[in-house]
């Protein structure tokens, strides 16, 4: 789960980069939305995976 928490975080990333740039207003704020949705979910990934015990695999 986090692995696809820091994908979709990857691809906000790139989407916001190109939204925030003023590419299309529109892109701009599904980019902003997304980004937030996944910085979420990739924090609660990281929290539910400390609270497990286990190491994450090298």
């Amino acid at each position: 789960m986090l692995y696809w928490a820091a994908v979709f975080l990857i691809i906000a990333v790139v989407a916001a980069v190109f939204g925030f740039g003023g590419v299309a207003s529109t892109a701009g704020g599904i980019a902003q939305v997304l980004f937030f949705i996944f910085l979420v979910l990739f924090v609660v990934s990281i929290v539910v995976g400390l609270f497990r015990g286990r190491r994450p695999p090298l």
